[in-house]
C-alpha cells in the first residue's frame, strides 16, 4: 500500500520572512555568520545556506542555536505564539469565576 503525502507549497514570501528572521535573531546577538557557526561546530557555508533560503537546521543544532541566540527554539523556528484570552469583565466576569470555582461536576 502506497501512503500519499500532501505537498505543502510555500510562497516565497515565506522563505524571505524565515530567512530574515534568522539572519535578524542572529544580528540582534551581535554574532557574525562564521562565529555562530564556530560555536556550533558548524562549516559557516551552513549557516550562509540557512540564513538566505529559510532552511533550518536539523534538530540537533536547534537547540544549541537557539542558547547561542538567546532566544527558544520557537522564536527561533519562528512559531506564532498565542494570545491567551482576556477574562470577561462585569458580571460575566463574575458568574464566570463562581463557576469555574465549583467542581467539575457542577459546573
Amino acid at each position: 500500500m502506497q501512503a500519499s503525502f500532501m505537498l505543502v507549497s510555500y510562497d516565497d514570501r515565506d522563505i524571505a520572512q524565515a530567512a530574515s528572521h534568522l539572519k535578524t535573531l542572529r544580528q540582534a546577538a551581535g554574532i557574525s555568520q562564521r562565529e555562530l557557526a564556530r560555536l556550533l561546530g558548524e562549516h559557516h557555508s551552513n549557516v550562509g545556506f540557512w540564513e538566505p533560503t529559510g532552511n533550518l537546521p536539523n534538530s540537533k543544532v536547534l537547540v544549541p542555536m537557539s542558547k547561542i541566540l538567546g532566544v527558544t527554539v520557537a522564536d527561533l523556528v519562528g512559531e506564532v505564539k498565542t494570545r491567551r484570552a482576556q477574562p470577561a469583565d462585569g458580571r460575566f466576569g463574575q458568574v464566570f469565576d463562581r463557576v469555574s470555582k465549583l467542581p467539575r461536576r457542577q459546573q
